[in-house]
């Protein structure tokens, strides 16, 4: 059997939360492998919203093992609040086994207070930051003076490192922003309370996994953002601090690369974008407008209005590349009912009149490029409650076909409407 990942094709916010809430139910494991926080999840059930943003979407469903992988930075503090609200609307099974990697960085309080600080004093262009501390853990983790969770759970070498790095922060924020210091008995005294609340969850998910698979279990891994938000492949610098792309999934959870058999990747069947950074497909006429009022395009973790536009294959394509996606699930199809021309950019005309394919890595350079689009007829008709292509419109098929062949990738799954079961499913890729 194959094990899967699930990614986003475009800058987050694709819909990944309710295909892999359905693909989980025929996984054996859900595993998380990057992001923090500063990514939500939003699953609807039986018209009931719920939204994770750390405990894998895979919780939902009974007796599937979900393990919060070494790739992810943790804040404690939002962990707990999670597993408590889940608990309190009883949405966790008692019998589903959750494990947090011990190798897991933890996110602090200072590195909340950096986060806000950047953007509030300006110091560099505005990226956009959900104010989480998503980067600066990050930072920490690569400088190689992180705090993981084993370190957590050691309070020896908590004291240690706290009180070391609180040394170094307090001089940042203090020296370079005029801000507060930070208080690191406070600190101290808040996260051992913590340490004795996700004590029990903590474990090596790397051999839990591994052993997982040579039982031959299926395992779901689960992304967080989207393709263009990576580290590395994205728009830089309007990224988030990991990389989001396919190929994390096995360093982020620790198994081999030749794990992974299958990529999912998740297009929403128009764009959207939160924050600050390029997009040339953006719509700021009535019609963006509809996109974002039909499709309730808000953050899931900061409420930000999402900037919408028409559907950049580009951006797909360049996913589909750098992630090896073998098949696309296409979400929100329902949103663009009633819109009489929908139009698919294919790609972009650069300063010099020149027809690019590429995502430009220079920002300049893409700011200066300008759509080419392809025009199709919509829709009117109410396609929720279809359960297979063929009851979709001719006009509806016709545009999934056109990204079909345009993303050289077939579709898996088609969502016409937010419900689980508002789903068409084209293929099982647990099956390849």
């Amino acid at each position: 059997m194959a094990n899967v990942v699930v990614v986003g094709t475009q800058w987050g916010d694709e819909g990944k939360g309710k295909v892999v809430d359905i693909y989980a139910e025929h996984a054996d494991v859900i595993a998380r492998f990057q992001g923090g926080n500063n990514a939500g999840h939003t699953l609807v059930v039986g018209g009931k919203q719920t939204i994770l943003h750390l405990i894998p979407s895979g919780i939902l469903h009974a007796g599937k093992i979900c393990m919060i992988g070494n790739g992810v930075v943790v804040d404690p503090q939002v962990l707990i609040e999670e597993l408590d609200s889940l608990r309190e609307r009883g949405l966790l099974p008692d019998n589903t086994p959750l494990f947090l990697s011990e190798r897991a960085h933890i996110i602090m309080p200072y590195h909340r207070r950096i986060d806000v600080a950047r953007e509030s004093h300006g110091i560099g262009k505005k990226i956009g930051t959900t104010g989480r501390g998503i980067g600066p853990a990050y930072e920490d983790k690569i400088a190689r003076i992180g705090i993981r969770v084993c370190d957590l759970l050691d309070e020896e070498v908590f004291r240690e490192k706290l009180a070391r790095n609180v040394e170094e922060k307090n001089f940042y924020l203090t020296k370079l922003f005029g801000e507060e210091p930070i208080d690191g008995t406070a600190i101290r005294e808040e996260y051992q309370a913590y340490a004795d609340r996700i004590r029990p969850y903590a474990a090596d998910c790397s051999l839990l996994l591994q052993k997982e698979i040579a039982k031959g279990k299926k395992v779901l891994f689960e992304g967080a953002q989207g393709s263009h938000l990576d580290i590395d492949h994205g728009t830089f610098p309007y990224v988030t601090s990991s990389n989001t792309v396919a190929g994390n999934a096995a360093c982020g959870t620790g198994v081999g690369p030749l794990t992974v058999r299958s990529v999912v990747g998740i297009c929403k069947a128009y764009t959207t974008r939160v924050g600050q950074g390029p997009f040339l497909t953006e719509l700021t006429d009535e019609t963006g407008a509809r996109l974002q009022q039909i499709g309730q395009e808000f953050g899931a973790t900061t409420g930000r209005k999402r900037r919408c536009g028409w559907l950049d294959m580009v951006l797909v394509r360049h996913a589909v590349r750098v992630s090896g996606i073998t098949g696309i699930a296409l979400t929100k199809l329902d949103v663009l009912t009633g819109i009489e021309k929908l139009k698919i950019c294919i790609g972009y005309r650069t300063e010099k009149e020149e027809f690019t394919e590429s995502v430009p890595a220079n920002l300049r350079l893409m700011d200066r490029c300008r759509p080419v689009y392809e025009e199709l007829d919509g829709w009117t008709e109410d396609i929720r409650r279809a359960k297979r292509i063929e009851e979709l419109p001719r006009n509806t098929r016709r545009y999934i076909e056109r990204l079909e062949t345009l993303a050289g990738v077939r579709l898996v799954l088609v969502s016409v409407g937010p419900d689980r079961d508002e789903t068409i499913s084209l293929a099982d890729p647990f099956a390849d």
